[in-house]
C-alpha cells in the first residue's frame, strides 16, 4: 500500500511517501514562502528523485485541519486536483491527531497546539495505549493512539486547567509552544516537557502512517466530498459579523 499524504495545515509545508511501513521520501519546509509556491514542487521534487509513477499511489492522505486557513484551502485544493486526476480515495487525518503522531510509542500525554490567535489554541490530548493483535498467538502488541480530547479551540488557560485536572506527565508540541510555553509553565501543576526540533511541527510522513491505519479501516472519502475542518470562523467571518453586530446597534 502506497500512501501520498500531504500537510499544509500551518507554517510547514510537508510532502512524503509512504509504503507498506516505509518513509520512501519526506521534503519539509518552514519558511517563509506560502504554500502555493512550495506543495507542488515538493511534490514534483520527490516524484523525480525516486521515480514515483504517481498512477502506483493507493491513497492521499491530507492534513485536513484545523490550522491555517489559506493553508488548509491550498493543501485541499492539491489533494482534491489530484484525487480527482488519479481517481483515487482522499484520507483525512485530523490536524492534531497527525502532529500527536509525531510522538508515537511515548507513555506520557501528547498535546499538541497551535495558535489559534486571540489566546486561544486548537488543541487536542492524546495517549498511546497497547492493544492486544487479535489474530496472533504471541506476545506481540500494537500500540493504538486514543483521544483524551477531541480536537477543539480553546484558551491557553481552560486546556491547562484541564490537563491540570487529569494528573498526568505531558509533552507539548506545535507552533503554539513558542507563543504560549511561558503561560503554560507558569500553571501548569504536572510534569512537562516540549517536543525537539525532530519532531514538534507537522510532517507529512505522520500524516501519511496515521492515514495508512485509517484506510485500512475504511476511513476514506472522494476527492469531491472532501472539505477541509476549520473549527471555527476565519478572522475576516469574525469581522464582519462584529461590523453588522455594531451597525444594528447603532441604528436602534
Amino acid at each position: 500500500m502506497k500512501i501520498l499524504a500531504l500537510d499544509s495545515s500551518g507554517l510547514v509545508a510537508s510532502a512524503a511517501i509512504v509504503e507498506d511501513d516505509v518513509l520512501i521520501a519526506e521534503y519539509t519546509t518552514d519558511y517563509k514562502k506560502t504554500h502555493s509556491q512550495t506543495l507542488l514542487p515538493m511534490l514534483d521534487g520527490i516524484r523525480q528523485m525516486i521515480d514515483l509513477d504517481l498512477h502506483t499511489i493507493d491513497a492521499i492522505a491530507i492534513s485536513a485541519g484545523p490550522g491555517s486557513f489559506t493553508g488548509l484551502r491550498i493543501g485541499a485544493a492539491t489533494a482534491k486536483g489530484l484525487g480527482l486526476a488519479l481517481n483515487l480515495p482522499l484520507v483525512e487525518v485530523p490536524t492534531l491527531e497527525g502532529l500527536a503522531f509525531n510522538l508515537w510509542g511515548t507513555d506520557k500525554l501528547v498535546c499538541p497546539i497551535m495558535d489559534a490567535r486571540r489566546n486561544q489554541v486548537y488543541t487536542g490530548i492524546y495517549e498511546f495505549c497497547k492493544e492486544e493483535i487479535p489474530e496472533k498467538e504471541s506476545s506481540e502488541h500494537q500500540l493504538v493512539m486514543h483521544s483524551i480530547k477531541e480536537q477543539c479551540a480553546i484558551a491557553v488557560d481552560e486546556l491547562v486547567e484541564e490537563l491540570n485536572r487529569l494528573g498526568r506527565e505531558v509533552i507539548f508540541l506545535g507552533d503554539g509552544v513558542p507563543v504560549y510555553r511561558e503561560q503554560i509553565l507558569q500553571k501548569l501543576k504536572v510534569p512537562c516537557s516540549f517536543a525537539p526540533a525532530a519532531n514538534n511541527r507537522q510532517r507529512a510522513a505522520s500524516v501519511a502512517s496515521l492515514g495508512a491505519v485509517y484506510y485500512a479501516h475504511g476511513r476514506t472519502v472522494t476527492a469531491a466530498e472532501h472539505e477541509p475542518e476549520y473549527l471555527r470562523k476565519s478572522q475576516a467571518e469574525r469581522e464582519r459579523e462584529e461590523q453588522e453586530k455594531a451597525a444594528k446597534e447603532a441604528q436602534a
